[in-house]
């Protein structure tokens, strides 16, 4: 198991993680939270190489995707950068990438009820500078959403739990005497809000209530 223990916070810098191989050539994954080696709860930085292709499999609890870099696909379409969905418990697919890509995946963390399959295309705040809230997901008291913040516009308007996830995409910020930077992966079951600094213009993936 690794980063299992919900009730401590966890900051890692995927930059300076080592590549592991999948089970399938030319995948690779960085990751960051994992119940099993195969199976169960896992939340990773993954590497499809070009050309390189994935069995197909199911998703017994879902599967929630952010494509950071280039093109994944699949049978169902092509999910260019700053795509994000979510296939529901019980879908299935066969992913593969023709020109290479990569991901953010979290895999087997849905609630059962929760059956929404969804895809968004973010090109509005993804190419944007300005400051912004995109909202991407709401279950219950999960959220998920893509913000972008300077020092005059911080979390505004965001319904935040005291349990938070944040994937820095670009810019620098400091939490609790930390400085991060893009790639910095944050997980805070008593995230606190003044503690968040921004440093220069961030964006950010963020998800909370979920954990």
């Amino acid at each position: 198991m690794l980063n299992m223990d919900f009730s401590q916070a966890v900051l890692i810098d995927t930059d300076n993680v080592e590549w592991i191989g999948s089970p399938m050539t030319g995948v690779f994954r960085k990751p960051l939270a994992r119940e099993e080696a195969e199976r169960g709860h896992a939340t990773s930085i993954v590497q499809y190489q070009p050309g390189s292709v994935f069995r197909p499999h199911p998703h017994p609890l879902g599967e929630e995707i952010l494509v950071l870099e280039g093109t994944f696909s699949d049978e169902t379409g092509d999910y260019h950068e700053g795509t994000y969905f979510r296939n529901p418990p019980g879908t299935s697919h066969a992913p593969h990438s023709h020109d290479g890509c990569l991901l953010l995946v979290k895999l087997h963390q849905f609630q059962l009820q929760d059956l929404n399959q969804i895809s968004i295309d973010t090109s509005s705040i993804w190419q944007s500078k300005d400051a912004q809230i995109l909202p991407l997901y709401q279950f219950d008291e999960e959220r998920v959403y893509l913000v972008r913040m300077d020092q005059a516009h911080m979390f505004p308007d965001l319904s935040l739990s005291s349990s938070v996830e944040i994937l820095l995409l670009s810019g620098e910020a400091r939490y609790q005497g930390h400085s991060l930077t893009s790639g910095h992966w944050l997980r805070d079951p008593n995230f606190s809000l003044s503690s968040w600094q921004v440093m220069d213009k961030c964006f950010i993936w963020l998800k909370t209530g979920h954990f």
